[in-house]
């Protein structure tokens, strides 16, 4: 049997990211031959990924990338958020980005090789190895334009991206913002589904019909009611966050008549079913109380 050193402990520590007792287990089990061990640190870590795998993984972080008329959001996530702000998770989702500015899909991204000369998904499997959690590259959104596209990612949290047809770089990543801050459903009132519409219609018409009021006058309430809703709920109809006292649609006129054309919205653990744990249900049940 090779002498483990601590400097062979280190030297391997340094290569592959494991911790000191894997790393010395690691060498034990191959006889101190560093590429052995290093290979054999992979293997279990695929392992210790695949027994992660159905664990819940709602944190993370929405990373960004953008380049030669193309951006690119990517939603990866971790189990907590501690894991979320880990040197090692921010470097690899930061280089997942760059290799999805690439790929139209997660499923070629995850064949996609990164900087370190991995694929993301091998990547992925020892970066679990490292941090001890269930790592999930969950969803990407890229667009590319010869427009101008806006991004813009808020605390690692959302991420925005905007093709804007006219008006220039800083309007656009200022429109990001408003997305991100407000999160409209729509553009303009043109892209509200029409049934949605009509029920909104059907709704103020039951808030006012018992008023006594004239029939032209119910209209102009009913009418009213509804533009206030679409107003709300569409990017063009909210007040810019940048500056209040104007709509986005009247930030789009003031740069020379702007448009946009489309936008895209992630958060991180959108749409994920977290587990809740009942503790008081819990502390019952090993009573035997419950």
């Amino acid at each position: 049997m090779a002498e483990i050193t601590a400097s062979l402990v280190k030297e391997l520590r340094e290569r592959t990211g494991a911790g000191m007792m894997e790393c010395k287990k690691a060498l034990t089990e191959n006889n101190g031959d560093i590429e052995a061990a290093a290979d054999w640190l992979r293997k279990t870590g695929l392992a210790k990924a695949d027994k992660k795998a159905d664990r819940v993984a709602a944190e993370g972080r929405v990373a960004m990338a953008q380049a030669d008329g193309k951006a690119v959001l990517v939603e990866i996530n971790s189990e907590t958020d501690f894991v979320a702000k880990d040197a090692n998770f921010l470097a690899y989702t930061d280089a997942v980005a760059q290799a999805a500015l690439n790929a139209n899909d997660v499923e070629a991204l995850k064949s996609a090789t990164i900087g370190s000369g991995e694929t993301v998904e091998a990547s992925r499997s020892a970066l679990i190895a490292k941090v001890g959690e269930n790592v999930q590259v969950r969803r990407m959104a890229r667009l590319e334009s010869a427009n101008t596209i806006g991004a813009y990612v808020h605390g690692g949290r959302i991420g925005v991206l905007v093709e804007l047809k006219g008006g220039n770089a800083e309007l656009a990543r200022g429109l990001a913002m408003h997305i991100a801050a407000m999160n409209p459903p729509y553009i303009s009132a043109a892209h509200v589904p029409a049934e949605f519409v009509a029920r909104e219609k059907e709704i103020a018409l039951a808030q006012v019909k018992d008023s006594g009021k004239p029939a032209e006058i119910l209209e102009k309430m009913i009418s009213g009611k509804v533009a206030k809703t679409i107003n709300e709920m569409t990017l063009t109809g909210q007040p810019y966050v940048l500056n209040t006292d104007q709509t986005v649609e009247a930030a789009l006129k003031a740069a020379g008549g702007a448009e946009v054309l489309n936008f895209v919205r992630l958060a991180v653990g959108e749409g994920i079913e977290k587990k809740e744990d009942d503790f008081a249900a819990e502390v019952m049940k090993q009573a035997g109380l419950a």
